[in-house]
């Protein structure tokens, strides 16, 4: 079904680009910055927030999405967040489309223009497909498995840092994590790496595949932030991994933290100031 979908020769990529682009006209643009304060409620703390455009949004591309691949369910963050069982989907034998419909939620509340729509498309807990939107700046990602990567419909290179170049990377902040995280994350804080806090999740993997920024390196694992700029980074010719040592899976269990980067060499840089920082290295035995 999907192999049909994404490489038959009526491939329908560009239809859901169309969709996403056109959630984004509906529902999440006329809200930029026009957003009353009944629209923005807070989850489970201040810095976890949901607006009408996040839910209105991701109603849209449920709609849409499964119109255009019948038999195709959504795991979307708004709807786990109402139900948690809905995340079971992205082990099932149903084509899954995984959605995160404001990704970047704080800065559109802000009126930034920082923040971007992902949708990324899975069978049994691999991923096929994935669009990655930025409405305000215009830009849209695209990533096939097997077939690159593009932005805005140029071929994305990741390449490699320069020898000996400060490797710049986006990490969670350390606020928000367990001890043992936070103290992994620390070790990003050392010669030759400058870390930073991140913004939108989506964002921060696209300029890896552009090859704007080195890495980065998360602690939380919910597929809705990651599984669309992961394949994009792989796609572009990068490379990601858990701090085990094995690549992240969309359906969870993952050791955390872990990384994604312009190449393999930066991914076990990274991997190995993870593994500095939260205590001995566990692949030395």
């Amino acid at each position: 079904m999907i192999d049909d979908f994404l490489y038959g020769t009526a491939g329908r990529t560009a239809e859901v680009e169309a969709v996403v682009r056109a959630a984004a006209a509906a529902e999440i643009l006329p809200r930029y910055r026009q957003l009353a304060a009944h629209e923005i409620v807070e989850k489970s703390g201040p810095h976890d927030l949901v607006t009408a455009a996040d839910r209105l949004a991701e109603e849209y591309l449920t709609e849409s999405l499964t119109r255009l691949l019948p038999g195709s369910v959504v795991v979307g963050e708004e709807a786990v967040h109402a139900d948690p069982s809905v995340n079971d989907a992205l082990g099932g034998d149903a084509p899954v489309w995984i959605v995160d419909p404001v990704d970047g939620t704080r800065q559109f509340v802000r009126g930034e223009p920082g923040f971007c729509t992902l949708v990324a498309l899975a069978l049994h807990g691999e991923l096929y497909a994935s669009w990655t939107y930025a409405p305000v700046l215009d830009e849209m990602a695209v990533a096939v498995r097997g077939r690159g990567a593009t932005l805005n419909g140029t071929a994305l290179h990741s390449g490699s840092p320069a020898p000996g170049a400060v490797l710049k990377v986006a990490m969670s902040h350390p606020d928000y994590t367990s001890d043992a995280q936070k103290r992994a994350l620390l070790g990003l804080r050392t010669d030759g790496i400058d870390a930073r806090a991140c913004g939108s999740a989506g964002l921060e993997y696209l300029a890896v595949a552009c090859g704007a920024q080195d890495a980065v390196a998360f602690n939380w694992e919910f597929a809705w932030d990651h599984a669309a700029g992961l394949l994009l980074v792989t796609e572009a010719g990068g490379s990601q991994s858990t701090l085990s040592g094995v690549p992240y899976r969309i359906t969870g269990g993952n050791d955390l933290p872990f990384t994604a980067a312009r190449d393999e060499a930066t991914a076990e840089r990274i991997l190995q100031a993870l593994r500095t920082g939260g205590g001995p290295d566990p692949a030395a035995g």
